[in-house]
């Protein structure tokens, strides 16, 4: 199974229950977005072996969720920004 479907099936699933906004198209996105919701607070590293994406991939994600003020960085990890 790929990543991709692998991404797919997870959020369809938490899509359920949780609220993804509407505007997350891509699934790395939403698929850290969710990740970033229901931990306590995540790095970079967290994400990374957790999620199985790379760094460069994941900075920009990272980038698009914080400019829309979905998450935060607070010290070196990302939290929920509603949290």
């Amino acid at each position: 199974m790929s990543t991709n479907t692998s991404a797919n099936q997870m959020i369809a699933s938490a899509a359920d229950r949780f609220d993804i906004p509407d505007d997350l198209t891509a699934a790395d996105t939403k698929l850290v977005y969710l990740f970033v919701t229901v931990s306590d607070g995540v790095t970079i590293g967290d994400l990374q072996s957790t999620l199985d994406i790379k760094k460069i991939s994941l900075f920009p994600v990272l980038d698009t969720l914080s400019e829309r003020g979905l998450i935060d960085r607070v010290d070196d990890k990302y939290v929920n920004a509603a949290a």
